[in-house]
């Protein structure tokens, strides 16, 4: 009998054992983080106790399956405020995937938004509460599932401010969203970025045209910054305080560091697996502490991002292979691709050495109309950007400028032919002058021929030179 028994308990351990295995090997498989079916009762606002609240103060009430929207706003043919819930509803799927979240776990989340012209409209009927608790903000405040927005006139700027509040009481109910400033500002806004493609949402982390995305001004905001001398490193975007008034170059900055994380081939994957994990205080030493990271690799990635960025900004064309490159000793070659942002022309130089170039070839810089472009390193007069013409050749070192602010690729030598100067010690990189968003449309590209001129001692630099 005893023996019996035993048998039978080996028996029902090792059923047990292989049930345990295929639930681990289940969980490991799962690509969704993982999350309860539910967020926790107490961590939701109640929403059909709220819009019973709308209704009884005789509020316009529009809504569909993820959100219930309440303004105080008359309703005007074409303002867009009765898509808006629908556009809600699409952009909470990109939401889902981008956190591998299944939104079938979570059939009960809804959030509740209040989109008002007369803040005191919402005090009155106690939708906005007036004890402190929410502080003054100035354009959109978010409260879990629950959020508000001052009604902006411009309807691209309305849907992404709602979609931007939508984004934090998503992460903040479904994620548990207690990150550091930088993260939770600029995931907000990056996903908050999109397009309508026949009135349908279609999510662009960073805007193709600066007409799809009015007065959002993000771009416009870091290539200001990066005029004045006062764009940020990303340590400095990492340091970003806590504040309910934060200002655009600091929402355009948070946007930029996510934007680059989340979208550079160098930090996609790592960036990826940190968000599958918690976003709390700690999210950003554990992106320092993990593996493989290369903070000066990634500043200086960050530093190349804002410099260049621009409308439809694309980093599987635009990102950059840094290398030290060789001594440029004698006479060398290199091709440009026109399809490709900043490349390594395979040399350097010292700071004060000489060199000359020739550049040969045609490259096809786009089409006007029917036409095929085609330029040589001089560029063409018919397009300009950043006040030289599109096409033409720049070659450049990474150094910082001579009026200052962070470092950047610094034009040396430019067009078919040119004598120059090494300004720093360092790789040549070379380019032909586009918007990044049109590199797509660009094919071929020139040779380039660099010959070392014979050793010179450094010229006298300017007292503001590097």
């Amino acid at each position: 009998m005893a023996i019996r028994q035993r048998r039978l308990l080996i028996g029902w351990w090792g059923k047990l054992v292989f049930l345990v295995a295929v639930l681990v090997w289940v969980g490991l498989r799962a690509p969704c983080v993982a999350l309860a079916d539910e967020p926790a009762r107490g961590a939701m606002v109640d929403v059909a106790r709220l819009e019973a609240t709308a209704r009884r103060a005789g509020l316009r009430i529009v809504s569909g399956e993820r959100l219930v929207l309440v303004t105080d706003r008359p309703a005007r043919a074409g303002d867009g405020v009765d898509d808006l819930p629908r556009i809600f509803d699409e952009a909470f799927a990109t939401w889902c995937d981008h956190y591998a979240l299944d939104p079938k776990g979570v059939p009960s989340w809804r959030a509740f938004g209040c989109l008002m012209s007369d803040r005191e409209a919402f005090r009155a009927a106690g939708l906005l509460p007036a004890d402190g608790t929410i502080p003054d903000f100035a354009n959109g405040f978010c409260d879990r599932n629950r959020f508000w927005l001052v009604d902006p006139a411009n309807p691209a700027y309305r849907r992404h401010l709602l979609l931007h509040e939508g984004v934090h009481a998503f992460t903040l109910t479904l994620r548990s969203l207690a990150a550091p400033t930088w993260y939770t500002e600029g995931i907000a806004e990056l996903l908050a970025t999109h397009r309508l493609e026949a009135g349908r949402f279609e999510p662009t982390p960073i805007p193709r045209r600066a007409d799809e995305v009015e007065q959002l001004g993000r771009i416009e905001a870091i290539r200001r910054l990066r005029v004045s001398g006062e764009i940020p490193g990303l340590a400095d975007v990492f340091a970003t305080p806590p504040s309910p008034r934060h200002d655009i170059p600091a929402y355009a900055a948070s946007w930029a560091a996510t934007a680059l994380l989340s979208g550079h081939p160098s930090h996609a994957k790592r960036f990826r697996a940190l968000e599958s994990g918690p976003l709390d205080a700690r999210l950003t030493p554990r992106l320092e502490a993990s593996d493989g990271w290369d903070g000066d690799l990634a500043a200086r990635d960050f530093d190349a991002f804002t410099d260049d960025v621009d409308h439809g900004y694309d980093f599987s064309r635009s990102a950059i292979e840094w290398t030290d490159g060789r001594p440029l000793t004698r006479r060398a070659t290199s091709f440009v691709a026109a399809d490709r942002g900043w490349q390594p022309s395979g040399w350097s130089m010292k700071e004060g050495e000489e060199a000359e170039l020739v550049a040969t070839g045609r490259a096809g810089v786009g089409r006007a109309g029917a036409i095929d472009l085609e330029s040589t390193a001089d560029g063409i007069s018919l397009r300009w950007y950043r006040g030289r013409p599109v096409g033409r050749l720049l070659v450049a070192q990474w150094a910082v400028p001579a009026e200052g602010g962070r470092p950047r690729f610094v034009v040396i030598a430019e067009g078919e032919t040119a004598r120059f100067s090494a300004i720093t010690t360092g790789a040549l990189y070379l380019k032909l002058n586009a918007p990044p968003g049109d590199l797509a449309g660009f094919d071929g590209g020139l040779d380039v021929e660099i010959t070392p001129v014979a050793a010179q001692a450094p010229r006298q630099r300017r007292g503001n030179e590097r």
